[in-house]
């Protein structure tokens, strides 16, 4: 049902974005200055078609090689084809024929926009549950991108660890989508009108954590998050008290990346050299990283800067030598019971 439903939801039901009958697909986010003038140059045909959840366009990216999963009409695609610049390259993958036409129809119009010689963008029928079946390079995308799409398919699993296939080491995919607090019962999962509302196909967040960790990107980061409000009376009375939140999240694709946030000593300094992050740099929504001065770090994250496209913008202090066990406030706290909390006539036993 869901790929389907996806077609005839957005191919057919919806004529644009205005009859939405919920927030769920809608990005209530204020694009910063760059976003915002990217945004400028799309075409309102594009724009008009546009069910978004969140801002998938990461920081430097300049040059890179992205994959927009459920690509639609192709609004972030042709924001990020202005990001990635002329040598980079954005390909845009989506199973809805309505929405591929109008993506395909404009991309002269963009590349004439842009003042590309040729177009840096290309769009591919297919299904993101079947991804390794499109021909696409594996081990050969910098970033890839999905915007409130995965929510509508049924192997999740398949997507995650398609993608982590595709990118290369040190890559990532960095997606907004809808999450539930719990689990959406079965009996709502084949409702038309709550799947194509990117609601009955979300995920319990914990068993996207599971999933997430599954397909290899073992530490997922919260970026963005936001409560949804389902305003439409029928579609609340359907749903039964389930919260809903859209979330941005990114997951890299590195070796070594442990379970828990664990503590080396290790420190960096940012050198305020990314576009539009010149004062504080966002890893995700707990390492606001603010340019030069001394932020003591984890591992992981230690990794995601050190070992990414980001490692030109920072200084690294510190190594792997020296474990100090789990980093303070980031992470699970050592379960063993601490010897003040202990019963003054605790015994041992065997």
């Amino acid at each position: 049902m869901n790929l389907q439903n996806s077609q005839d939801y957005y191919g057919k039901v919806l004529a644009s974005s205005a009859d939405l009958r919920t927030d769920a697909c809608c990005t209530a986010e204020a694009p910063p200055p760059a976003i915002l003038a990217a945004l400028r140059n799309v075409h309102e045909d594009v724009r008009a078609r546009y069910y978004g959840c969140g801002l998938v366009a990461p920081q430097a990216i300049e040059g890179c090689h992205i994959l927009d999963l459920g690509s639609g009409s192709g609004q972030d695609a042709y924001v990020l084809a202005q990001l990635v610049g002329e040598h980079g390259s954005v390909t845009g993958v989506d199973a809805t024929p309505e929405q591929l036409a109008i993506a395909r129809e404009h991309e002269e119009w963009h590349r004439e926009r842009f003042g590309y010689a040729q177009s840096n963008v290309r769009f591919i029928e297919g299904d993101i549950e079947k991804l390794l079946e499109l021909d696409l390079p594996e081990g050969h995308f910098d970033v890839i991108v999905s915007n409130c799409v995965i929510n509508l398919v049924a192997d999740k699993h398949a997507v995650f660890g398609a993608a982590h296939r595709l990118l290369k080491p040190g890559g990532e995919l960095y997606f907004s989508d809808v999450y539930s607090e719990r689990r959406v019962p079965e009996a709502l999962r084949s409702d038309p009108v709550l799947h194509g509302e990117c609601l009955s196909g979300a995920l319990y967040w914990g068993d996207f954590i599971d999933l997430a960790k599954r397909a290899g990107f073992a530490d997922p980061r919260l970026v963005t998050s936001r409560p949804l409000g389902i305003e439409d009376p029928a579609i609340a009375a359907k749903l039964d008290g389930i919260d809903f939140h859209s979330a941005t999240y990114r997951l890299f694709k590195l070796d070594g990346l442990e379970s828990q946030c664990e503590d080396y000593g290790q420190a960096v300094r940012y050198k305020g050299t990314v576009a539009g992050e010149e004062r504080v740099f966002e890893l995700d929504d707990h390492h606001l990283i603010e340019a030069g001065r001394m932020f003591l770090i984890c591992g992981n994250s230690w990794k995601m800067l050190a070992e990414t496209r980001f490692a030109e913008h920072f200084e690294f202090f510190g190594d792997f030598s020296t474990h100090y066990g789990v980093f303070p406030d980031c992470g699970t706290s050592a379960p063993f019971t601490a010897a003040q909390d202990k019963p003054a006539t605790a015994t041992s036993c065997c």
